[in-house]
């Protein structure tokens, strides 16, 4: 029997010098999944150890076209294991199966209620660039998401209670050129609201701006990290972003309307919004 054990990064794409200067790893939270080959069979051994569900699929091989079939999409609920063996008498002891793991439960239903403003009570911010901008808000992933004018040493806060899911904070520099838009390197800091079924993503972070951990569990208005200016970016700001699971792209941006009847997609470039949350 041989075991594979592979270390799977949850990569969570955020909205940019040199690109050597790229940290060679990516700080986001790891899988460990066991899988063995005995009789025959082939068990997965899954382990979840985030708090939020998860969705699994094999990667399709060119070899082994039909394992993947076999596997199906496995959902996960927070921090749970499960095994699953399937009866594969061809298959070679030393074939390596590949993951593709996405956030979320493809089944929950999203409860969508008004959130909070990612900026402390008292504090206002202008808008930069808001839903559907041709620069960067033009993607299935980012469509609906906001750009605030915080300055590098702003304080971000979390528009709803929730976990902690992914966090990045160890890049350090930005960049405009096409290289860095097309591989960004922001940090970034994504929440799971489990009430709703949202997760809130928080990018551009300062060089370790994070003031909270992975599996934290924050609340509502709490602060949560500091803002920077990493990545692909022209400015410092804060890009602020609602997602929801797909089934073919991963979390895709959704709609959202802020506390006081604030409908975000009614937000333009120079409008200025105040955090009046009592």
């Amino acid at each position: 029997m041989k075991k594979l054990i592979l270390l799977l990064s949850i990569v969570c794409l955020a909205a940019c010098n040199s690109l050597d200067n790229f940290p060679k790893l990516e700080h986001s939270a790891k899988l460990s999944f066991r899988d063995a080959y005995e009789n025959d069979t082939i068990s997965f051994q899954l382990k979840n150890p985030l708090m939020c569900p998860i969705s699994v699929r094999l990667v399709k091989d060119a070899t082994y076209p039909d394992l993947a079939t076999l596997f199906g999409h496995v959902t996960l609920r927070k921090q749970q294991d499960t095994i699953i063996k399937i009866h594969y008498p061809d298959v070679e002891s030393t074939v390596k199966p590949k993951y593709s793991i996405e956030y979320g439960d493809l089944q929950r239903k999203i409860n969508k209620s008004s959130i909070g403003l990612p900026f402390p009570k008292g504090k206002q911010y202008k808008i930069i660039q808001g839903f559907n901008n041709s620069f960067s808000h033009n993607k299935i992933t980012s469509k609906y998401a906001i750009d605030f004018d915080l300055s590098i040493g702003d304080t971000i806060v979390s528009v709803d209670d929730g976990y902690v899911v992914g966090l990045i904070d160890k890049y350090k520099d930005h960049g405009t050129s096409q290289q860095w838009r097309d591989n960004d390197r922001s940090n970034y800091l994504t929440v799971y609201h489990p009430d709703s079924g949202l997760y809130s993503q928080y990018v551009h972070l300062n060089y370790e701006g994070a003031i909270v951990e992975l599996g934290d569990y924050v609340e509502k208005g709490q602060p949560i990290a500091i803002s920077g200016m990493t990545g692909f970016t022209t400015v410092e700001h804060l890009h602020f972003n609602v997602r929801i699971p797909s089934a073919t792209n991963g979390l895709i941006s959704t709609e959202y309307t802020f506390d006081n009847a604030v409908d975000a997609s009614t937000l333009k470039k120079g409008d200025v919004v105040r955090n009046q949350n009592e």
